[in-house]
């Protein structure tokens, strides 16, 4: 039987890389998935290779920085399934610069997508939660729920030109820390995934200047060659991660056998960070 077979899983930044991975992982695994992108057509493509699979997904496309994003988000699943069980704090972006040269709203555009964003959702998943949590244990029963915030080795180590970037991860492993304290009563496992280098559009080689428009803004996307070949030197096991085992690590803190892990924070990184 799939382990996460009747779980309800919220999943933000799915419709592509390592996202649209977790998604599918979890699906796999037997949860409903509540697939999240800016756009419509990526989002409607993971939810369309789920259902083809045998699963069952719905979409919720919007920003997760919008304000309004949260409760809608919550509701989508909640509407569809009828619960909260796993939230995958996933989607974000970079946009780099060294600290003379980035300006505040490249500094607040960092914390509202990886942090606010984040904050906002887990409160709007707040009442659902310790409603669901008091009938089981009214009952006696024991139910875990599950949230994975993904952080970055920049939040847990820093990095040049990342100053905006390596807060945010770093203020969101406060949240988790704090949040598994919190939620802890209502057995709610609140882990942290911090990735190394994962091979994703964002992270490809190009060694000609590229950019993408995100959430309204213009940001650089890519690493030159010579950039990334000491990027592999400093891993020990030698290469980038891939999406999908970026997504496995993820799942492990989704799994039933997390069930007594909570307030953590795991590498995902080859060793990266050592």
């Amino acid at each position: 039987m799939a382990k996460l077979a009747g779980k309800t899983a919220y999943v933000t930044g799915s419709g592509r890389g390592i996202g649209r991975a977790v998604a599918l992982k979890l699906a796999a695994e037997g949860a409903q998935v509540v697939v999240n992108d800016l756009e419509a057509g990526p989002a409607d493509e993971v939810v369309a290779t789920i259902r083809a699979a045998g699963g069952e997904a719905v979409a919720a496309v919007g920003s997760v920085t919008d304000p309004a994003f949260a409760g809608r988000f919550i509701a989508a699943g909640m509407d569809a399934f009828g619960g909260v069980d796993i939230i995958v704090n996933n989607a974000g972006y970079t946009w780099d610069a060294m600290i003379h040269k980035m300006s505040d709203e490249q500094f607040e555009a960092m914390l509202d997508v990886h942090l606010k964003a984040p904050f906002r959702i887990l409160r709007a998943a707040a009442g659902p939660i310790r409603e669901a949590a008091e009938i089981e244990a009214g009952d006696g029963r024991e139910v875990f729920r599950k949230v994975v915030n993904i952080s970055s080795v920049s939040g847990t180590h820093g990095n040049m030109g990342q100053a905006n970037y390596a807060s945010a991860k770093a203020g969101l492993i406060g949240l988790t820390k704090t949040l598994a304290k919190e939620w802890g009563r209502h057995k709610v496992n609140v882990n942290c995934v911090a990735f190394g280098y994962i091979e994703t559009r964002m992270t490809a080689v190009s060694d000609e200047k590229r950019s993408v428009t995100v959430d309204g803004n213009t940001v650089t996307v890519g690493i030159p060659s010579k950039v990334i070949e000491g990027v592999k030197a400093s891993i020990p096991l030698g290469r980038a991660g891939t999406p999908d085992e970026a997504a496995n690590g993820v799942y492990l803190f989704c799994a039933p056998e997390s069930d007594y892990i909570t307030g953590q924070v795991m590498l995902v990184d080859g060793g990266m960070a050592l």
